[in-house]
Formats: C-alpha cells, structure tokens, sequence
C-alpha cells in the first residue's frame, strides 16, 4: 500500500492506565519503500479549551499513541506542522520493533 487516508485517534497516556487526552484526526500516510510520512488534521476543530490542553500536553511531551481506525496503534512523535497541521513522526525505539501496518 503506498497511502492511506482516514480517521484516526491521538491518545496521550500518562501510563498505562490513565490516559489524559484523546482527540480525533484525520491523517494522510504515505509509504515510499520503508520510510513514510504522515501528516494529521484536527477533526473536528478543538474549542479554545481543548486546544490549551493539547498544546500543554504536546509541550509536556509530544509523544502520542496514533490508534487507526481497525485499531492498529503506534507510537508517534507531534510536531506542530503549517495551518494547524501535525506532522507525526514514529517514535524510533517503537519504529524499530514495530513498522506501521495499515
């Protein structure tokens, strides 16, 4: 598969049992040979609430659990992207076990 385009959930766990934000985005992945990019969208848009929260928890540490659709997760590095975008990055000690599977 050389793309994927859908829904998917950033989770921010602060452990394995508390998860303290979830919010849903729309990604794009691309796959070329064993690299991919993924980009995300915040869908719906977060009220101004939301977004405080999100920023704060990206600051804390912008790593998030991207769980797909057909729930197949992995763990990803957020980085503010242009026009409200994410760019997600996988997390290398995760990338290195795990390849993305979509």
């Amino acid at each position: 598969m050389d793309s994927y385009e859908g829904t998917a959930t950033l989770e921010w766990w602060a452990n394995r049992w508390t998860c303290f934000g979830r919010i849903g985005v729309r990604v794009t992945i691309r796959v070329t040979g064993n690299d991919w990019t993924c980009e995300a969208t915040v869908e719906p848009s977060l009220p101004a609430k939301d977004r405080e929260t999100f920023d704060f928890l990206m600051e804390l540490d912008p790593l998030f659990t991207l769980r797909l659709d057909e729930d197949s997760t992995l763990q990803v590095n957020a980085v503010a992207g242009q026009d409200g975008r994410l760019i997600l990055i996988a997390d290398h000690a995760e990338a290195d076990s795990s390849p993305l599977a979509v």
